[in-house]
Protein backbone atom coordinates (compact mmCIF):
# COMPACT_ATOMS: atom_id res chain seq x y z
CA UNK A 1 0.00 0.00 0.00
CA UNK A 2 1.04 3.74 -0.68
CA UNK A 3 2.23 5.18 2.21
CA UNK A 4 0.53 8.06 1.71
CA UNK A 5 -3.09 7.21 2.38
CA UNK A 6 -4.60 8.87 5.85
CA UNK A 7 -5.98 7.45 8.95
CA UNK A 8 -8.95 7.88 7.49
CA UNK A 9 -7.84 4.72 5.37
CA UNK A 10 -6.94 3.29 8.56
CA UNK A 11 -9.88 4.21 10.68
CA UNK A 12 -12.70 3.25 8.26
CA UNK A 13 -10.96 0.29 6.42
CA UNK A 14 -10.27 1.13 3.39
CA UNK A 15 -6.94 -1.30 3.00
CA UNK A 16 -8.34 -3.95 3.71
CA UNK A 17 -11.15 -3.19 1.54
CA UNK A 18 -8.67 -2.47 -1.56
CA UNK A 19 -6.96 -5.61 -0.63
CA UNK A 20 -10.41 -7.71 -0.36
CA UNK A 21 -11.33 -6.21 -3.46
CA UNK A 22 -8.09 -7.04 -5.45
CA UNK A 23 -6.89 -3.28 -6.20
CA UNK A 24 -4.08 -3.05 -3.39
CA UNK A 25 -0.91 -3.28 -5.38
CA UNK A 26 -1.84 -0.82 -7.88
CA UNK A 27 -0.93 2.13 -6.15
CA UNK A 28 2.42 1.25 -8.08
CA UNK A 29 1.28 1.44 -11.59
CA UNK A 30 1.33 -2.50 -12.05
CA UNK A 31 -1.14 -5.00 -12.69
CA UNK A 32 -2.31 -7.14 -10.52
CA UNK A 33 -2.17 -10.13 -12.55
CA UNK A 34 -4.67 -9.61 -15.14
CA UNK A 35 -4.66 -7.42 -18.29
CA UNK A 36 -7.11 -4.83 -17.11
CA UNK A 37 -4.66 -1.77 -17.73
CA UNK A 38 -2.25 -0.86 -20.47
CA UNK A 39 1.01 0.20 -21.42
CA UNK A 40 0.00 4.19 -21.57
CA UNK A 41 0.69 6.57 -19.40
CA UNK A 42 -0.14 6.40 -15.53
CA UNK A 43 -3.35 8.35 -13.78
CA UNK A 44 -3.45 8.57 -10.46
CA UNK A 45 -6.63 8.60 -8.27
CA UNK A 46 -6.69 10.74 -5.22
CA UNK A 47 -9.29 10.80 -2.53
CA UNK A 48 -11.45 13.73 -2.45
CA UNK A 49 -12.19 12.80 1.28
CA UNK A 50 -8.83 13.68 2.58
CA UNK A 51 -6.60 14.23 -0.83
CA UNK A 52 -4.83 10.98 -0.07
CA UNK A 53 -3.12 8.96 -3.26
CA UNK A 54 -5.04 5.95 -3.34
CA UNK A 55 -3.24 4.23 -6.60
CA UNK A 56 -2.10 4.82 -10.25
CA UNK A 57 -3.01 2.58 -12.88
CA UNK A 58 -1.53 2.16 -16.10
CA UNK A 59 -3.85 3.71 -19.21
CA UNK A 60 -4.96 2.00 -22.53
CA UNK A 61 -2.84 2.33 -25.47
CA UNK A 62 -3.89 2.19 -29.07
CA UNK A 63 -1.90 -1.66 -29.03
CA UNK A 64 -3.73 -2.34 -25.91
CA UNK A 65 -7.42 -1.45 -26.89
CA UNK A 66 -6.44 -3.57 -30.08
CA UNK A 67 -6.26 -6.45 -28.16
CA UNK A 68 -9.53 -6.47 -25.66
CA UNK A 69 -11.24 -5.91 -28.65
CA UNK A 70 -10.14 -9.25 -29.99
CA UNK A 71 -10.62 -10.95 -26.76
CA UNK A 72 -14.02 -9.50 -26.85
CA UNK A 73 -15.00 -10.61 -30.44
CA UNK A 74 -13.67 -14.39 -29.68
CA UNK A 75 -15.74 -14.14 -26.01
CA UNK A 76 -18.82 -13.06 -28.06
CA UNK A 77 -18.68 -16.23 -30.44
CA UNK A 78 -19.28 -18.36 -26.97
CA UNK A 79 -21.04 -16.62 -25.64
CA UNK A 80 -23.95 -15.98 -27.90
CA UNK A 81 -24.36 -19.76 -27.82
CA UNK A 82 -24.93 -19.98 -24.20
CA UNK A 83 -28.41 -20.15 -23.45
CA UNK A 84 -30.13 -16.97 -21.99
CA UNK A 85 -31.30 -18.90 -18.69
CA UNK A 86 -27.68 -20.13 -17.96
CA UNK A 87 -25.89 -16.75 -18.68
CA UNK A 88 -28.85 -15.29 -16.19
CA UNK A 89 -26.84 -18.12 -13.94
CA UNK A 90 -23.71 -16.43 -14.13
CA UNK A 91 -25.11 -13.04 -13.62
CA UNK A 92 -27.34 -14.40 -10.22
CA UNK A 93 -23.31 -15.56 -9.20
CA UNK A 94 -21.79 -12.10 -10.18
CA UNK A 95 -24.77 -11.01 -7.95
CA UNK A 96 -24.20 -13.39 -4.99
CA UNK A 97 -20.52 -11.97 -5.35
CA UNK A 98 -21.36 -8.35 -4.71
CA UNK A 99 -23.53 -9.47 -1.69
CA UNK A 100 -20.69 -10.67 0.07
CA UNK A 101 -18.34 -7.50 -0.76
CA UNK A 102 -20.90 -5.09 -0.51
CA UNK A 103 -19.68 -3.62 2.67
CA UNK A 104 -16.06 -3.17 1.12
CA UNK A 105 -17.22 -1.93 -2.30
CA UNK A 106 -19.72 0.68 -0.51
CA UNK A 107 -16.11 1.63 1.16
CA UNK A 108 -14.53 2.11 -1.66
CA UNK A 109 -16.72 3.98 -3.51
CA UNK A 110 -17.46 6.02 -1.00
CA UNK A 111 -13.51 6.94 -0.81
CA UNK A 112 -12.68 7.15 -4.18
CA UNK A 113 -15.81 9.20 -5.34
CA UNK A 114 -16.91 11.04 -1.94
CA UNK A 115 -20.42 10.10 -1.39
CA UNK A 116 -21.66 9.29 1.77
CA UNK A 117 -20.76 5.60 3.03
CA UNK A 118 -24.97 5.06 3.29
CA UNK A 119 -24.90 6.05 -1.11
CA UNK A 120 -22.07 3.71 -1.42
CA UNK A 121 -23.48 0.83 -0.13
CA UNK A 122 -26.80 2.15 -1.47
CA UNK A 123 -24.78 1.86 -5.02
CA UNK A 124 -23.81 -1.11 -4.65
CA UNK A 125 -27.00 -2.38 -4.16
CA UNK A 126 -28.37 -1.14 -7.01
CA UNK A 127 -26.07 -3.38 -8.69
CA UNK A 128 -27.54 -6.38 -6.67
CA UNK A 129 -30.64 -5.66 -7.07
CA UNK A 130 -30.32 -5.49 -11.63
CA UNK A 131 -28.28 -8.69 -11.16
CA UNK A 132 -31.81 -10.24 -9.92
CA UNK A 133 -33.67 -8.26 -12.40
CA UNK A 134 -31.79 -9.30 -14.99
CA UNK A 135 -31.52 -12.78 -13.69
CA UNK A 136 -35.68 -13.18 -14.29
CA UNK A 137 -35.08 -11.26 -17.57
CA UNK A 138 -32.96 -14.12 -18.84
CA UNK A 139 -36.39 -16.34 -19.35
CA UNK A 140 -38.48 -13.73 -20.54
CA UNK A 141 -36.63 -12.24 -23.84
CA UNK A 142 -39.67 -12.62 -25.27
CA UNK A 143 -40.71 -11.92 -29.13
CA UNK A 144 -44.44 -11.71 -30.82
CA UNK A 145 -45.72 -14.09 -33.20
CA UNK A 146 -48.04 -12.61 -36.36
CA UNK A 147 -50.83 -13.95 -38.37
CA UNK A 148 -49.94 -14.21 -42.51
CA UNK A 149 -52.22 -13.09 -44.78
CA UNK A 150 -50.56 -15.71 -46.82
CA UNK A 151 -51.64 -19.28 -46.17
CA UNK A 152 -49.63 -21.97 -44.60
CA UNK A 153 -47.20 -19.11 -43.65
CA UNK A 154 -46.14 -18.17 -40.34
CA UNK A 155 -44.84 -15.19 -38.74
CA UNK A 156 -42.76 -14.03 -35.92
CA UNK A 157 -40.09 -11.65 -34.40
CA UNK A 158 -37.37 -12.62 -32.49
CA UNK A 159 -34.11 -10.69 -30.96
CA UNK A 160 -30.38 -11.55 -31.20
CA UNK A 161 -27.50 -10.37 -29.51
CA UNK A 162 -25.68 -7.36 -30.60
CA UNK A 163 -21.57 -7.98 -30.27
CA UNK A 164 -19.92 -5.98 -28.35
CA UNK A 165 -21.32 -3.11 -26.18
CA UNK A 166 -19.39 -0.32 -25.24
CA UNK A 167 -19.95 1.38 -22.00
CA UNK A 168 -18.59 5.21 -21.11
CA UNK A 169 -19.54 5.70 -17.02
CA UNK A 170 -19.30 9.00 -15.44
CA UNK A 171 -17.26 9.32 -12.01
CA UNK A 172 -20.81 9.92 -9.79
CA UNK A 173 -22.05 6.22 -9.93
CA UNK A 174 -19.11 4.65 -10.45
CA UNK A 175 -20.12 1.04 -10.21
CA UNK A 176 -23.60 1.10 -10.76
CA UNK A 177 -24.67 2.41 -14.12
CA UNK A 178 -22.14 -0.32 -15.53
CA UNK A 179 -23.49 -2.86 -13.81
CA UNK A 180 -27.35 -1.30 -15.08
CA UNK A 181 -25.26 -2.24 -18.70
CA UNK A 182 -23.63 -5.42 -18.27
CA UNK A 183 -26.03 -7.29 -16.08
CA UNK A 184 -28.76 -6.32 -18.98
CA UNK A 185 -26.24 -7.08 -21.72
CA UNK A 186 -25.06 -10.31 -20.25
CA UNK A 187 -28.17 -11.88 -20.34
CA UNK A 188 -29.11 -10.72 -24.02
CA UNK A 189 -25.87 -12.42 -24.65
CA UNK A 190 -23.36 -9.37 -25.60
CA UNK A 191 -20.03 -9.07 -24.29
CA UNK A 192 -18.78 -5.86 -22.72
CA UNK A 193 -15.84 -3.55 -22.97
CA UNK A 194 -16.38 -0.71 -19.99
CA UNK A 195 -14.28 2.53 -19.80
CA UNK A 196 -14.66 3.88 -16.20
CA UNK A 197 -14.31 7.51 -15.04
CA UNK A 198 -10.46 8.18 -15.05
CA UNK A 199 -11.45 10.08 -11.93
CA UNK A 200 -12.34 7.05 -10.32
CA UNK A 201 -10.34 4.32 -11.84
CA UNK A 202 -10.12 1.78 -8.63
CA UNK A 203 -14.14 1.39 -8.31
CA UNK A 204 -13.67 0.10 -12.02
CA UNK A 205 -10.93 -2.58 -11.23
CA UNK A 206 -12.85 -3.85 -8.34
CA UNK A 207 -16.31 -4.55 -10.40
CA UNK A 208 -13.81 -6.36 -13.23
CA UNK A 209 -12.29 -8.31 -10.52
CA UNK A 210 -15.38 -9.69 -9.43
CA UNK A 211 -16.64 -10.58 -12.42
CA UNK A 212 -13.37 -12.06 -13.06
CA UNK A 213 -13.76 -14.44 -10.35
CA UNK A 214 -16.96 -15.82 -11.40
CA UNK A 215 -15.92 -16.28 -15.09
CA UNK A 216 -12.89 -18.36 -13.95
CA UNK A 217 -15.15 -20.59 -11.70
CA UNK A 218 -17.63 -21.19 -14.57
CA UNK A 219 -15.04 -21.63 -16.97
CA UNK A 220 -15.73 -18.74 -19.24
CA UNK A 221 -13.94 -16.68 -21.55
CA UNK A 222 -12.44 -13.50 -19.29
CA UNK A 223 -13.64 -11.43 -22.60
CA UNK A 224 -16.77 -11.52 -21.90
CA UNK A 225 -16.17 -8.99 -19.94
CA UNK A 226 -13.40 -6.19 -20.54
CA UNK A 227 -11.84 -2.86 -19.19
CA UNK A 228 -9.77 -0.39 -20.61
CA UNK A 229 -8.22 2.70 -19.03
CA UNK A 230 -7.66 6.78 -20.16
CA UNK A 231 -9.62 9.58 -20.84
CA UNK A 232 -11.54 10.75 -23.57
CA UNK A 233 -9.22 9.63 -25.74
CA UNK A 234 -9.87 6.08 -25.07
CA UNK A 235 -13.09 6.33 -25.49
CA UNK A 236 -12.44 7.43 -28.65
CA UNK A 237 -11.46 4.45 -29.98
CA UNK A 238 -14.82 2.59 -29.09
CA UNK A 239 -16.92 5.54 -30.78
CA UNK A 240 -15.75 5.19 -34.00
CA UNK A 241 -14.89 1.56 -33.67
CA UNK A 242 -17.31 -0.30 -36.08
CA UNK A 243 -16.79 -3.63 -34.37
CA UNK A 244 -18.66 -2.20 -31.20
CA UNK A 245 -22.33 -1.50 -32.86
CA UNK A 246 -23.61 -0.05 -29.40
CA UNK A 247 -21.84 2.96 -27.01
CA UNK A 248 -23.84 3.33 -23.91
CA UNK A 249 -22.55 6.69 -22.41
CA UNK A 250 -23.13 8.65 -19.49
CA UNK A 251 -21.98 11.97 -18.65
CA UNK A 252 -22.34 16.00 -19.97
CA UNK A 253 -24.82 16.75 -22.47
CA UNK A 254 -21.38 18.25 -24.26
CA UNK A 255 -19.64 14.67 -24.15
CA UNK A 256 -23.06 12.99 -25.52
CA UNK A 257 -23.42 15.05 -28.22
CA UNK A 258 -19.68 14.48 -29.99
CA UNK A 259 -20.64 10.36 -29.32
CA UNK A 260 -23.71 10.46 -30.67
CA UNK A 261 -21.68 11.87 -33.85
CA UNK A 262 -19.24 9.62 -33.73
CA UNK A 263 -21.64 6.61 -33.34
CA UNK A 264 -23.96 8.11 -36.12
CA UNK A 265 -21.50 8.74 -38.56
CA UNK A 266 -20.38 4.67 -38.40
CA UNK A 267 -24.46 4.45 -38.40
CA UNK A 268 -24.00 2.49 -35.28
CA UNK A 269 -26.54 2.52 -32.10
CA UNK A 270 -25.99 5.04 -29.09
CA UNK A 271 -27.95 4.70 -25.61
CA UNK A 272 -27.07 8.42 -24.33
CA UNK A 273 -27.62 9.77 -20.21
CA UNK A 274 -26.90 12.92 -19.93
CA UNK A 275 -27.46 15.75 -18.06
CA UNK A 276 -30.33 16.62 -15.74
CA UNK A 277 -31.67 20.40 -14.38
CA UNK A 278 -34.27 18.65 -12.36
CA UNK A 279 -37.05 20.48 -10.52
CA UNK A 280 -39.60 19.81 -7.77
CA UNK A 281 -42.76 22.26 -8.34
CA UNK A 282 -44.25 22.41 -4.74
CA UNK A 283 -47.58 23.52 -4.87
CA UNK A 284 -50.09 25.16 -2.32
CA UNK A 285 -51.55 21.51 -2.10
CA UNK A 286 -48.41 20.26 -0.79
CA UNK A 287 -47.38 18.15 2.36
CA UNK A 288 -44.51 20.65 3.10
CA UNK A 289 -42.76 17.92 6.00
CA UNK A 290 -42.50 15.69 2.34
CA UNK A 291 -41.43 18.07 0.63
CA UNK A 292 -38.71 19.74 2.69
CA UNK A 293 -37.04 16.33 3.25
CA UNK A 294 -37.63 15.69 -0.68
CA UNK A 295 -35.93 18.49 -1.47
CA UNK A 296 -33.27 18.30 0.97
CA UNK A 297 -31.69 15.07 -0.13
CA UNK A 298 -32.03 15.88 -3.94
CA UNK A 299 -30.25 18.77 -3.43
CA UNK A 300 -27.10 17.97 -1.09
CA UNK A 301 -27.24 14.40 -1.71
CA UNK A 302 -24.07 13.31 -3.57
CA UNK A 303 -22.94 16.83 -2.99
CA UNK A 304 -25.06 17.69 -5.72
CA UNK A 305 -23.31 15.55 -8.21
CA UNK A 306 -26.49 13.20 -9.30
CA UNK A 307 -27.51 13.51 -12.83
CA UNK A 308 -31.09 13.51 -10.85
CA UNK A 309 -30.21 15.87 -8.26
CA UNK A 310 -32.96 18.68 -7.56
CA UNK A 311 -31.52 22.13 -8.93
CA UNK A 312 -34.89 24.39 -8.82
CA UNK A 313 -37.70 24.60 -6.76
CA UNK A 314 -40.93 25.53 -8.47
CA UNK A 315 -42.86 27.26 -5.77
CA UNK A 316 -46.37 28.89 -5.36
CA UNK A 317 -46.23 31.99 -4.03
CA UNK A 318 -48.97 31.03 -1.52
CA UNK A 319 -46.14 28.56 0.01
CA UNK A 320 -42.62 30.10 -0.80
CA UNK A 321 -41.99 31.93 2.18
CA UNK A 322 -42.57 29.06 4.43
CA UNK A 323 -40.79 27.19 2.52
CA UNK A 324 -37.78 29.17 2.01
CA UNK A 325 -37.73 29.69 5.90
CA UNK A 326 -37.72 25.88 6.49
CA UNK A 327 -35.08 24.91 4.13
CA UNK A 328 -33.04 27.30 5.64
CA UNK A 329 -33.19 26.18 8.82
CA UNK A 330 -32.47 22.87 7.51
CA UNK A 331 -29.30 23.46 5.82
CA UNK A 332 -28.20 25.07 8.93
CA UNK A 333 -28.49 21.43 10.69
CA UNK A 334 -26.42 19.52 7.34
CA UNK A 335 -23.02 18.19 8.64
CA UNK A 336 -20.09 18.50 6.12
CA UNK A 337 -17.27 16.17 6.40
CA UNK A 338 -15.82 12.47 6.06
CA UNK A 339 -18.28 10.42 4.29
CA UNK A 340 -17.32 7.54 5.53
CA UNK A 341 -18.33 8.57 9.31
CA UNK A 342 -21.97 8.02 9.17
CA UNK A 343 -22.44 11.46 11.04
CA UNK A 344 -22.06 13.71 8.36
CA UNK A 345 -24.67 14.48 5.70
CA UNK A 346 -22.60 15.94 2.78
CA UNK A 347 -18.89 14.65 1.74
CA UNK A 348 -16.91 16.63 -1.02
CA UNK A 349 -16.56 16.98 -4.78
CA UNK A 350 -15.23 14.79 -6.89
CA UNK A 351 -12.28 17.08 -7.34
CA UNK A 352 -11.12 20.95 -7.35
CA UNK A 353 -11.75 21.50 -10.69
CA UNK A 354 -15.51 20.71 -9.53
CA UNK A 355 -14.71 23.62 -6.77
CA UNK A 356 -13.94 25.65 -9.25
CA UNK A 357 -16.78 25.12 -11.41
CA UNK A 358 -19.34 25.75 -8.13
CA UNK A 359 -17.40 29.00 -7.70
CA UNK A 360 -17.75 30.06 -11.28
CA UNK A 361 -21.80 29.26 -10.87
CA UNK A 362 -21.73 31.07 -7.51
CA UNK A 363 -19.90 34.23 -9.71
CA UNK A 364 -22.60 34.31 -12.67
CA UNK A 365 -25.50 34.27 -10.04
CA UNK A 366 -24.49 37.24 -8.31
CA UNK A 367 -23.96 38.59 -11.99
CA UNK A 368 -27.41 37.82 -13.49
CA UNK A 369 -28.81 39.16 -10.22
CA UNK A 370 -29.42 35.98 -7.70
CA UNK A 371 -29.77 36.67 -3.86
CA UNK A 372 -28.85 33.78 -1.71
CA UNK A 373 -30.31 33.00 1.20
CA UNK A 374 -27.68 30.47 2.31
CA UNK A 375 -24.36 31.65 1.42
CA UNK A 376 -21.90 29.64 -0.23
CA UNK A 377 -18.16 28.93 0.11
CA UNK A 378 -15.40 26.65 0.00
CA UNK A 379 -14.30 24.65 3.55
CA UNK A 380 -11.00 25.10 4.95
CA UNK A 381 -9.10 23.91 8.29
CA UNK A 382 -9.28 20.33 9.94
CA UNK A 383 -10.58 17.81 8.40
CA UNK A 384 -11.02 19.82 4.68
CA UNK A 385 -7.65 19.47 3.62
CA UNK A 386 -8.52 18.13 0.18
CA UNK A 387 -9.82 21.43 -0.64
CA UNK A 388 -12.70 19.79 -2.38
CA UNK A 389 -14.93 20.82 0.43
CA UNK A 390 -18.26 22.98 -0.27
CA UNK A 391 -21.21 24.91 1.24
CA UNK A 392 -24.12 23.64 0.04
CA UNK A 393 -26.14 26.94 -0.69
CA UNK A 394 -29.63 28.51 -1.77
CA UNK A 395 -30.61 31.21 -4.34
CA UNK A 396 -33.37 33.20 -5.32
CA UNK A 397 -33.68 32.95 -9.13
CA UNK A 398 -35.34 33.58 -12.10
CA UNK A 399 -35.52 30.50 -14.38
CA UNK A 400 -34.76 32.26 -17.28
CA UNK A 401 -31.30 33.30 -15.93
CA UNK A 402 -28.44 31.84 -17.79
CA UNK A 403 -26.58 29.46 -15.18
CA UNK A 404 -29.90 28.22 -13.99
CA UNK A 405 -30.53 26.74 -17.44
CA UNK A 406 -27.30 25.10 -17.40
CA UNK A 407 -26.54 22.09 -14.78
CA UNK A 408 -23.91 22.87 -12.21
CA UNK A 409 -22.94 19.52 -10.53
CA UNK A 410 -22.50 21.06 -7.43
CA UNK A 411 -24.89 21.48 -4.48
CA UNK A 412 -26.27 25.18 -5.53
CA UNK A 413 -30.28 24.78 -5.52
CA UNK A 414 -32.53 27.44 -7.02
CA UNK A 415 -35.49 28.93 -5.53
CA UNK A 416 -38.39 30.02 -8.20
CA UNK A 417 -41.58 31.24 -7.31
CA UNK A 418 -44.64 30.87 -9.70
CA UNK A 419 -48.29 31.95 -9.37
CA UNK A 420 -51.67 31.11 -10.68
CA UNK A 421 -52.41 27.48 -11.55
CA UNK A 422 -50.22 24.32 -12.04
CA UNK A 423 -49.71 24.49 -15.49
CA UNK A 424 -47.57 27.63 -14.63
CA UNK A 425 -45.03 25.68 -12.68
CA UNK A 426 -45.25 22.80 -15.22
CA UNK A 427 -44.34 25.43 -17.96
CA UNK A 428 -41.60 26.86 -16.06
CA UNK A 429 -40.12 23.31 -15.09
CA UNK A 430 -39.95 22.35 -19.23
CA UNK A 431 -38.62 25.62 -20.36
CA UNK A 432 -35.14 24.04 -19.73
CA UNK A 433 -32.81 22.14 -22.41
CA UNK A 434 -32.50 18.83 -20.08
CA UNK A 435 -35.15 16.70 -19.81
CA UNK A 436 -34.26 13.54 -17.07
CA UNK A 437 -36.34 13.68 -13.55
CA UNK A 438 -39.14 15.80 -12.20
CA UNK A 439 -41.56 15.81 -9.23
CA UNK A 440 -44.21 17.80 -7.83
CA UNK A 441 -46.05 17.78 -4.44
CA UNK A 442 -49.39 17.83 -4.13
CA UNK A 443 -52.36 16.11 -2.60
CA UNK A 444 -54.14 17.39 -5.06
CA UNK A 445 -55.36 14.34 -7.67
CA UNK A 446 -55.80 17.24 -10.47
CA UNK A 447 -52.53 18.77 -10.06
CA UNK A 448 -50.73 15.20 -9.99
CA UNK A 449 -52.69 13.92 -13.14
CA UNK A 450 -52.04 16.97 -15.08
CA UNK A 451 -48.55 16.75 -14.20
CA UNK A 452 -48.70 13.34 -15.33
CA UNK A 453 -50.71 14.33 -18.59
CA UNK A 454 -49.19 15.08 -22.03
CA UNK A 455 -49.67 18.50 -21.19
CA UNK A 456 -47.20 17.66 -17.87
CA UNK A 457 -44.14 17.42 -17.26
CA UNK A 458 -41.65 16.47 -20.43
CA UNK A 459 -38.53 14.33 -18.53
CA UNK A 460 -38.08 10.82 -18.59
CA UNK A 461 -39.19 10.20 -14.91
CA UNK A 462 -41.76 12.32 -13.42
CA UNK A 463 -42.64 11.66 -9.86
CA UNK A 464 -45.64 12.67 -7.34
CA UNK A 465 -44.56 13.36 -3.80
CA UNK A 466 -41.44 11.61 -4.24
CA UNK A 467 -37.79 13.91 -4.85
CA UNK A 468 -36.58 13.96 -8.49
CA UNK A 469 -33.70 11.74 -7.11
CA UNK A 470 -33.10 8.13 -6.56
CA UNK A 471 -34.73 5.54 -9.35
CA UNK A 472 -35.21 1.91 -8.57
CA UNK A 473 -33.92 -0.07 -11.28
CA UNK A 474 -37.54 -1.83 -12.26
CA UNK A 475 -38.23 0.97 -14.33
CA UNK A 476 -36.76 2.27 -17.48
CA UNK A 477 -34.30 5.01 -16.39
CA UNK A 478 -33.18 8.16 -18.88
CA UNK A 479 -34.53 10.95 -20.17
CA UNK A 480 -35.64 13.33 -23.24
CA UNK A 481 -34.81 16.59 -25.04
CA UNK A 482 -30.81 17.10 -24.27
CA UNK A 483 -30.61 14.62 -21.81
CA UNK A 484 -30.11 11.96 -24.58
CA UNK A 485 -33.31 9.77 -24.99
CA UNK A 486 -31.92 6.45 -23.81
CA UNK A 487 -33.56 4.32 -21.54
CA UNK A 488 -31.44 2.01 -19.20
CA UNK A 489 -31.95 -0.71 -16.15
CA UNK A 490 -35.67 -1.85 -15.86
CA UNK A 491 -38.87 -1.92 -18.47
CA UNK A 492 -38.49 -3.43 -21.90
CA UNK A 493 -34.84 -1.04 -21.96
CA UNK A 494 -33.17 -4.99 -22.81
CA UNK A 495 -34.28 -4.56 -26.21
CA UNK A 496 -31.30 -1.63 -26.80
CA UNK A 497 -29.17 -4.23 -26.24
CA UNK A 498 -30.67 -6.93 -28.66
CA UNK A 499 -31.30 -6.92 -32.74
CA UNK A 500 -34.58 -7.35 -34.13
CA UNK A 501 -35.47 -9.88 -36.37
CA UNK A 502 -38.79 -10.91 -38.34
CA UNK A 503 -39.02 -14.42 -39.80
CA UNK A 504 -41.37 -15.74 -42.06
CA UNK A 505 -41.81 -19.39 -42.73
CA UNK A 506 -43.67 -20.96 -45.35
CA UNK A 507 -44.84 -24.84 -44.77
CA UNK A 508 -46.77 -24.90 -47.48
CA UNK A 509 -46.31 -26.33 -51.27
CA UNK A 510 -47.03 -22.74 -53.03
CA UNK A 511 -45.29 -19.68 -53.13
CA UNK A 512 -47.71 -16.93 -52.96
CA UNK A 513 -46.32 -13.33 -53.02
CA UNK A 514 -47.91 -10.72 -50.24
CA UNK A 515 -49.60 -8.14 -51.15
CA UNK A 516 -51.50 -10.68 -53.63
CA UNK A 517 -48.89 -9.57 -56.42
CA UNK A 518 -48.78 -11.98 -59.18
CA UNK A 519 -45.32 -12.86 -60.78
CA UNK A 520 -45.15 -16.03 -63.09
CA UNK A 521 -43.01 -17.19 -66.35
Amino acid sequence: MSEVLSSIADKFGIKEALKELGVAQVNDGTSTGKEFFGNGELIESYSPVDGALIGKVKTTAKEDYERVIAKAQDAFRTWRNVPAPKRGEIVRQFGEKLREKKDMLGKLVSYEMGKSYQEGLGEVQEMIDICDFAVGLSRQLYGLTMHSERPNHRMYEQWHPLGIVGIISAFNFPVAVWSWNTAIAWVCGDVCVWKPSEKAPLCGIACQNIIAEVLEENDLPEGISNIIMGDYRVGEMMTHDKRVPLISATGSIRMGKIVAQAVAARLGRSLLELGGNNAIIITPNADLDIAIRAALFGAVGTAGQRCTSTRRLIIHEDVYDEVKERLVNAYAKLEIGNPLDENNHVGPLIDTDAVNNYLNAVEKIKEEGGTFVVEPGVLEGEGFESGCYVKPCIAEVKNEYEIVQHETFAPILFLIKYSGGVQNAIDIQNDVVQGLSSAIMTTNMRESEQFLSCNGSDCGIANVNIGTSGAEIGGAFGGEKETGGGRESGSDAWKAYMRRQTNTINYSTELPLAQGIKFAI
